[in-house]
C-alpha cells in the first residue's frame, strides 16, 4: 500500500514570524563595565562596538579623582546593522577603584542593579505594562589589572558581592603589557583563584551532543579564554601593506583583531553573534527570578503579618492589601485605574446575553442605598 504524504499544515514558517517580529521591534543589550580608572575600558567599549561613546567626556586630574566618589553613568546608542536595530546601553562607573580605602566601593553598583531590577518589578506588576522598558543590565564586564599577581582583595569582593545579581565576565586588561607566557600563566591562576573563591562567573552554556564539530571546538575555546585577555584601539594603522585597527610600537604594531595577538575578535564574538540571547535569557530566567522571588516572599510574609494583626478587628472586605508604588499619588493612580476600566469596557464580549444579566445585577446592586452587611 502506498503512503500517502501528509498535508503540508504550515507551522513550519513560525520561525520565519518570529524573526520578522523580532526585527521589527528591535533588540536591547545592557552593558556594564567595571575596573579601575586607566585600565582601556572607554577605548574597549568603543573598539567592540564601533562607536564613539566617550566623546564628550571630561577626564579628571588626579587631584581630583582622590575625592571622587563612585558614579554611575549611562550611555545609550541606537546602532542598526544590515536592518536590524539594537538599542545598546553601556553602563560606566567612573571612580571605582581609585581611593585610598576602598571599603564597599562596590554598594553603589550593586544599589544600580537592584534599582533596575526593582523598576522592572514595579512595571511589570502595574497597571500599564504594555511599553516596560528593560533597563536590566545583561553583562558586567570587569576588568582585572595586568600588573599585579591574579585577583586583588578588591577584585574577589566585588564579583563575590554581584555573582548572583548579573552575568560577570573577567577581562584581563591590556594585554600587550604581557608576554604571550605571562598572558597564559595569569589565565590560570585567575580561573584558579576565581574556583577557589567559590566566585560565579557567567557559565556558556554546554553544547548539545548534536552539534557540530567547529560549534564544539569553538565553544571550548571560549571557556578556555576566561579571563579573556584583551586589547582596545581606536586608531587604524598600517601592517603589511594594509589597514588594520592597532597600536603601533617601536618593535612593532599590535593588531587589535589579530587572534594571535588578543582575545577580542572572541570576547566580541561572545558578546555579539553567540552569547547575546544567552545572558538576556540568564539575566530573566535566573537573576531577575530570583531578585522577584524575593520580593514576593517579603511582600506575602508581610502580608500574613498584617493579616493575623487584624485578624478579630477586620472590617474591610479586601483580604489582600494591594502595596501602592511610592512616588504615584492617589490621583495618578485612579486615572490608571479608570483608564484600565476603559480598556476592560471596549473589549469584546464573548457572550451578549450574559453582559446583560451581568449589567442588570450590577443596577440592581447599584440602586439599593442600603449597605449589604452591616456586621455579624
Amino acid at each position: 500500500m502506498e503512503e500517502i504524504d501528509k498535508e503540508y499544515v504550515g507551522f513550519a514558517t513560525l520561525p520565519n514570524q518570529v524573526h520578522r517580529k523580532s526585527v521589527k521591534k528591535g533588540f536591547d543589550f545592557t552593558l556594564m563595565v567595571s575596573g579601575e580608572s586607566g585600565l582601556g575600558k572607554s577605548t574597549l567599549v568603543n573598539s567592540l562596538f564601533l562607536t564613539d561613546l566617550y566623546k564628550d567626556r571630561n577626564l579628571l586630574n588626579a587631584e581630583e579623582r582622590i575625592t571622587q566618589t563612585v558614579e554611575i553613568t549611562k550611555h545609550t546608542v541606537d546602532i542598526e546593522e544590515k536592518g536590524v536595530k539594537l538599542k545598546l546601553t553601556i553602563v560606566d562607573t567612573p571612580g571605582f577603584g581609585d581611593a585610598v580605602n576602598n571599603t564597599e566601593c562596590w554598594k553603589s553598583v550593586a544599589d544600580y542593579i537592584d534599582q533596575q531590577f526593582e523598576q522592572y518589578f514595579r512595571d511589570e506588576s502595574g497597571l500599564n505594562r504594555k511599553n516596560i522598558q528593560d533597563n536590566r543590565v545583561h553583562c558586567c564586564l570587569y576588568f582585572i589589572s595586568p600588573f599585579g599577581h591574579g585577583l586583588r582583595p578588591l577584585d574577589v569582593e566585588f564579583m563575590k558581592a554581584l555573582h548572583e545579581k548579573v552575568n560577570i565576565v573577567p577581562v584581563l586588561a591590556k594585554a600587550d603589557t604581557l608576554t604571550p607566557a605571562e598572558v597564559k600563566k595569569k589565565k590560570i591562576k585567575i580561573r584558579e583563584e576565581i574556583e577557589q573563591y567559590g566566585i560565579k562567573i557567567y557559565q556558556f552554556p554546554d553544547c548539545d551532543s548534536d552539534e557540530d564539530e567547529d560549534f564544539k571546538q569553538q565553544d571550548q575555546e571560549l571557556k578556555e579564554s576566561i579571563p579573556f585577555a584583551v586589547i582596545g584601539s581606536n586608531t587604524v594603522v598600517e601592517a603589511k601593506g594594509k589597514r588594520v585597527r592597532g597600536r603601533l610600537y617601536p618593535w612593532g604594531i599590535v593588531e587589535v583583531e589579530n587572534p594571535a595577538h588578543c582575545d577580542f575578535v572572541k570576547l566580541r564574538n561572545m558578546l555579539v553573534r553567540t552569547h547575546m540571547q544567552d545572558l538576556k535569557d540568564v539575566t530573566r530566567e535566573t537573576h531577575y527570578e530570583n531578585y522577584r522571588a524575593h520580593c514576593i516572599q517579603s511582600m506575602t510574609r508581610m502580608v500574613v503579618k498584617e493579616r493575623n494583626r487584624n485578624k478579630l478587628t477586620r472590617e474591610s472586605g479586601t483580604d489582600f492589601p494591594i502595596p501602592m508604588v511610592p512616588g504615584v499619588t492617589d490621583t495618578e493612580t485612579e486615572k490608571l485605574i479608570r483608564e484600565k476600566d476603559e480598556e476592560v469596557r471596549h473589549s469584546p464580549c464573548p457572550d451578549p446575553h450574559e453582559q446583560t444579566q451581568h449589567h442588570e445585577q450590577h443596577s440592581e446592586r447599584g440602586s439599593s442605598s442600603e449597605p449589604h452587611s452591616q456586621g455579624s
